[in-house]
């Protein structure tokens, strides 16, 4: 019921323009670009540990991306903050910002 609420609250704060729950902040991941493949569609990122994916240790990883446009937004070498999903059985970045 507590999850429920605070879920519910959430998506109060989403809708009258207040920031992202502290969950959804705290589930990207920090990171530096190696290698931007557009054509490919796909990124190669140094990455920290990714709970969601039971990766204790922090390692380099090519991924591909949900939305190719992702990728005009940053550069190798960049410092970024990144969620990503498991689509079709391929690890897929879902977001990404640079980080501040």
């Amino acid at each position: 019921m507590t999850k429920r609420m605070m879920t519910a609250a959430g998506l109060l704060a989403i809708a009258i323009g207040l920031s992202a729950p502290a969950s959804a902040q705290s589930s990207l991941v920090d990171g530096e670009v190696r290698k931007v493949d557009a054509a490919a569609e796909k990124i190669t990122l140094r990455h920290g540990p990714m709970k969601k994916f039971d990766m204790d240790d922090g390692m380099t990883m090519v991924f591909r991306v949900k939305d190719p446009a992702m990728l005009k937004q940053v550069k190798a070498g960049d410092k970024v903050k990144f969620d990503a999903d498991k689509i079709n059985g391929q690890f897929t970045v879902t977001r990404i910002e640079r980080a501040k």
